[in-house]
């Protein structure tokens, strides 16, 4: 009998690239191995040795009965598995490792959806390009976002399969943080070292020429992309620089911000072949915080102070507008870095009108740059460094919650701030208010129940982060460099305990349609439970806050794809699709259609955050009265869209309502959104969005506008995002 079985063993054709001969002792081996991930992330015991030989024994008899002679890696993968979940009732571990077991990655069809460009992730991130790099990293999204789905605890994978949360960036969840602002002044100390480590790539010292100072600034945000997850970008971004420019003129300026244009958008080298997704905070002068504290640059500190370079910052700032305004070859606009505009107190002074006047010129004819208003109470203005990041992330450090606040702000021994995101999960909102049927109390136990989950969520993400950390795979982030005056290691780049962990809310609006009968725009009822609603998921974040010991902060996410998925979610699942088909807004029509052919980029979508419905036909002041509300209770973020109605708007105009906004509301963040036409035969870039050039008559042209918090090319979008930029109700000034 021993001898008939040796007759028919198989060979086994290796993921590793070699074909061996059948060994039963090797599934033995390999499940003993892999199983111990249970004891890392589910706290449970590896598989035991009998158990294991068990399993091994019954896989061999399967493969023997099926007489091959050749058989796959990942065929008796499968036998393992159906084993293992075969006995899951017996045993509840077997499950888990079950979930360890399983070979991640993509079937071969779905593999060339990719390769083409198309299929339901195509359209994710709309600053993907169409090119090799980004098919490349599809691919690789989708077997690493398998990865931690599995090796989550089941139940948290479930809520986000399902729909009830959506963990962003998951492809990147074991692997780095989310996003980071950074300090300047750590890479005009200690140089660059764009590796982290110094062995792998060349190390530069600290800059000594303003070209050298503007060349860093790109290399720093390319390296730090490879370490991060979102946007990456600077505060302070022009006082930092400005001991640099001392003695320039302004011609030389403008060229050294126009090379700065063209570094940032034609670095065509981040993850998957993108643009590196980059902002810098700018004013037209020094604010009063920073006026008194010593400059760093050349690799010292002072002793000379930023507040003697007043002149300096607004050269630049005016230099930076006159390249914005102007574009790129085409006349194109440079859609990065983002253009974070900093209002506060000193700069809204008669002195400053024709700076911003020149502001507003740039958002007349583009509508590129945002506007971070800290003139609001709540914004607390003076008492910290507060910026916002990526496409609306507010992050804010205060000598309150900072114990070495004026050692950072004075980088004495090489302290200094960090301000960025761990990690983002958002909650479905909608579907809290389905759940609750109009109850309030199982609304805010709902809310409740969900931030537990994204707790979990935040739990798996530091135990991934900590697993990098000490294995050195973020070393950008983790890099110490060798101080210059001390020629000892120095401080670390990336402060981790400032780190917040965030938690976004998508669908506000479809939760108070819901539960009161009416949205944001139509009834004061629908407007109050989405705020008390925030007031209770405030109040909670606090006691997660204490449990935990994380930072936590409730916001708008920017939720390109999440707003699309949460509303596919709700019309997929049988206890619902009733109420999501009266709920969601696009073309419900064609979303069903499209869903019942298994086609999942649909032309559907929940309103964003606390965001009034795009299309509420209703004036811009009627809409900022609602949404103003919400800025003060969102401390991780928020952002007003005013979509432009005018293909020429005047800038004067422009200029009297953002002075409006600042002095006479509470938002905090806003943009002014003007839709382009941008023309690739005759390259003349004109507004609005027309099928056809007006100066070329050609066809052959691409929309541009705001798809969430930065410009991209429409073609990129999700038809989700698509959909909701034609229901825009825009306006006209």
């Amino acid at each position: 009998m021993t001898e008939m079985i040796q007759n028919v063993r198989p060979m086994v054709r290796g993921t590793d690239g070699f074909i061996v001969p059948w060994s039963r002792k090797k599934i033995v081996e390999q499940l003993i191995t892999e199983t111990k991930l249970a004891e890392e992330f589910y706290d449970t015991p590896a598989i035991s040795e009998y158990d294991a030989e068990q399993i091994a024994s019954e896989v061999e008899t399967k493969v023997f009965d099926l007489n091959l002679k050749f058989i796959s890696g990942p065929l008796i993968r499968e036998l393992v598995n159906n084993i293992l979940l075969s006995k899951a009732s017996q045993k509840p571990e077997f499950a888990l490792y079950r979930n360890i077991l399983t070979r991640v990655g993509a079937p071969v069809y779905n593999a060339y959806l990719m390769d083409m460009g198309e299929g339901f992730k195509a359209k994710e991130n709309a600053n993907l390009q169409p090119n090799p790099e980004t098919a490349h990293k599809r691919k690789a999204d989708w077997v690493s976002g398998e990865e931690y789905l599995l090796l989550m605890p089941p139940q948290i994978a479930d809520a986000h399969l399902a729909g009830d949360l959506h963990i962003h960036d998951l492809e990147y969840f074991g692997t780095r943080p989310f996003c980071q602002d950074w300090d300047l002044r750590y890479f005009f100390y200690y140089g660059l070292m764009p590796d982290g480590l110094g062995t792998r790539t060349s190390i530069a010292g600290p800059a000594k020429h303003p070209e050298v100072a503007i060349l860093h600034t790109a290399k720093i945000l390319a390296s730090a992309q490879t370490n991060f997850a979102g946007g990456e970008g600077f505060y302070n971004f022009l006082i930092f620089l400005a001991p640099y420019f001392r003695g320039l003129s302004y011609e030389r300026t403008r060229q050294l911000m126009q090379m700065m244009f063209f570094e940032y958008t034609q670095a065509y080298v981040a993850r998957g072949g993108q643009l590196v997704f980059s902002n810098i905070q700018v004013q037209p002068g020094v604010p009063d915080l920073w006026k008194n504290v010593p400059i760093v640059m050349n690799g010292r500190v002072g002793p000379d102070v930023y507040g003697n370079y007043e002149d300096e910052v607004r050269m630049m700032f005016r230099a930076l507008y006159d390249v914005a305004g102007k574009g790129d070859y085409w006349g194109k606009p440079f859609n990065f870095p983002k253009l974070e505009n900093s209002l506060s107190p000193e700069f809204f002074k008669p002195e400053y009108d024709d700076v911003w006047l020149e502001v507003h010129k740039v958002v007349g004819k583009f509508g590129l740059p945002y506007f971070d208003n800290l003139m609001p109470d709540y914004r607390g203005y003076g008492k910290g460094v507060s910026c916002y990041q990526c496409c609306a992330y507010c992050f804010v450090e205060t000598p309150e919650d900072s114990a070495d606040f004026y050692e950072k702000l004075n980088f004495d021994g090489g302290k200094h701030f960090t301000m960025g995101s761990w990690q983002v999960a958002s909650m479905n909102l909608p579907r809290l208010a389905y759940k609750a049927n109009g109850n309030d109390e199982v609304l805010f136990e709902e809310s409740r129940r969900l931030m537990d989950s994204a707790l979990e969520v935040f739990r798996a993400k530091k135990k991934w982060m900590n697993l990098a950390v000490s294995h050195d795979r973020i070393p950008f982030a983790t890099q110490r460099p060798l101080d210059p005056r001390t020629g000892e290691k120095g401080t670390t780049a990336v402060d981790f305990d400032a780190l917040t962990f965030t938690i976004g809310l998508v669908g506000g609006n479809e939760m108070a349609q819901y539960h009161t009968g009416y949205q944001l725009h139509e009834n004061m009822e629908g407007i109050k439970i989405l705020i008390k609603l925030i007031l209770e998921m405030q109040k909670y974040k606090k006691e997660l806050e204490q449990k935990s010991g994380y930072k936590i902060a409730l916001a708008r996410t920017p939720a390109e794809s999440t707003a699309q998925r949460f509303a596919i979610s709700d019309l997929i699942t049988d206890a619902y699709r009733g109420n999501a088909e009266k709920l969601v807004k696009g073309d419900v029509g064609q979303a069903k259609f499209m869903l019942a052919n298994h086609k999942k980029d649909v032309p559907v979508y929940y309103s964003n955050g606390t965001h009034v419905d795009v299309g509420a036909k209703m004036g811009l002041f009627e809409r900022m009265n609602i949404e103003q509300k919400f800025f003060p209770l969102l401390n991780g973020g928020n952002m007003l869209h005013i979509w432009l109605g005018d293909a020429n708007p005047d800038p004067e105009a422009l200029y009297k309502l953002t002075k409006k906004i600042t002095t006479q509301s509470n938002i905090g963040y806003y943009a002014y959104t003007k839709d382009l036409t941008v023309c690739s035969s005759c390259a003349k870039v004109t507004s609005p969005m027309r099928e056809q050039c007006p100066n070329c008559n050609s066809t052959d042209v691409e929309w541009w506008s705001r798809v969430t918090g930065y410009y991209q090319a429409v073609s990129g979008w999700n038809k989700g995002k698509k959909q909701e930029l034609m229901d825009r109700y825009r306006t006209g000034l």
